[in-house]
């Protein structure tokens, strides 16, 4: 999700997005049609989307993941900063949201470097082989042990995988909240905590994104 317990006051959000991002015109009006449809707060922002970039690119990652794409925008931020020959491969079970994200995608010239998988995305996790270099889990909540126990199997040495809203809006301190979703966030949280198979680090951007790199 683009926002989360970690909102910026809005001009300087609006400042780092100007400054701190080098956001393509394909992707602005990829978020400005998404921002307009049902759950439309469920893209990641500008700000998350450029880091993803950067990690990307400083892994020299050649062959990646998503699981959970929604209309596209980090598997379009994702397919940008690949080199050419790169692939990223997209899970997702919406053929009408997933619609949008392949009109963007063509429009930005990317679309060869995607591979979309509809099917649920443990069913497609099972067929893939070989090593790739980053991941990002963007799914349901519930499974994100699933996602990441498969992962990082399928992760090279060196690799990455980015998990997104591993803050969810601030309730995995709220004692209050035991909803199966903040739940399941509080136990994968506590997992990564100790998992030593991985270094780790929680990132309070956007709704929280925890970075393991695999040892």
């Amino acid at each position: 999700m683009a926002r989360g317990p970690i909102d910026l006051p809005q001009k300087l959000a609006a400042y780092v997005a100007a400054i701190g991002t080098r956001e393509s015109a394909v992707q602005r009006r990829l978020r400005a049609v998404t921002r307009k449809i049902p759950f439309g707060t469920m893209q990641i922002g500008p700000d998350q989307a450029a880091l993803m970039q950067v990690l990307v690119r400083a892994l020299g990652a050649k062959r990646c993941i998503e699981i959970g794409t929604f209309t596209g925008y980090s598997s379009l931020a994702v397919a940008l900063a690949l080199p050419p020959g790169g692939k990223i491969i997209c899970c997702d079970v919406s053929e009408e949201w997933t619609a949008v994200a392949r009109r963007h995608w063509k429009m930005a010239g990317v679309e060869k470097k995607i591979s979309l998988r509809l099917a649920p995305a443990l069913d497609t996790l099972k067929t893939l082989k070989g090593k790739f270099d980053f991941v990002f889990i963007d799914a349901d909540k519930t499974n994100y042990q699933n996602y990441y126990e498969r992962c990082l199997k399928l992760v090279r040495r060196g690799g990455l995988i980015a998990i997104d809203n591993t803050l969810w809006h601030g309730n995995v301190i709220n004692r209050r909240d035991r909803t199966a979703d903040t739940r399941a966030i509080r136990a994968f949280n506590k997992k990564l905590r100790n998992d030593r198979r991985v270094e780790i680090s929680l990132v309070p951007i956007g709704d929280g994104v925890t970075l393991a790199l695999k040892r």
